[in-house]
């Protein structure tokens, strides 16, 4: 069911969600390092994330950038919302995702926001429960898209036609 999408032919716009600033004290001082984590997407359908720790901000983003375009998933996109309500857990994270009529705009916050803007979703109503780490939010956000079947998916799983789903 899941495939490996090629990068090299798409257009990805990358945002940044949250920048860690970590410090390790050794003998001479401390040294400071940065952990980036940062979504892309083609805004339309395909998203992924990365996590690049580096030195400098600089570097850690690009790593980042890298890695998201490693792991990317195609998601189906409805009329600019998703297809069906979705609930999903990652870790301390949950996240709970409905459609949303056109002209509602996106409802969601911080990370949350970040990847279902980078897929290309407009109109959804969404809510994060429980921690707001935004690794955890990301990743769950990442796991409730991936969950999403559009009517010809659920189709073609069943062996039926797509107005059999609709009248079954």
């Amino acid at each position: 069911m899941e495939q490996k999408i090629n990068n090299t032919d798409l257009e990805l716009k990358d945002r940044l969600v949250a920048i860690n600033r970590v410090t390790k004290v050794t003998k001479g001082g401390r040294t400071f390092s940065f952990a980036a984590i940062v979504v892309v997407g083609d805004e339309n359908g395909i998203v992924g994330w990365g996590l690049g720790k580096a030195n400098e901000v600089t570097t850690a983003i690009a790593k980042g950038i890298e890695a998201a375009k490693k792991n990317l998933v195609k998601v189906p996109v409805y009329k600019g919302t998703i297809p069906h309500e979705q609930v999903a857990r990652f870790g301390g994270a949950e996240v709970f995702m409905k459609p949303a009529s056109s002209g509602t705009g996106m409802v969601a916050g911080g990370a949350m926001r970040a990847v279902l803007e980078s897929a290309g979703i407009h109109d959804v109503l969404a809510k994060s429960k429980g921690s707001s780490n935004p690794h955890n939010l990301v990743k769950a956000t990442i796991a409730a898209l991936k969950q999403m079947r559009d009517v010809r998916m659920v189709a073609q799983q069943r062996n039926v036609s797509v107005d059999k789903v609709f009248n079954g």
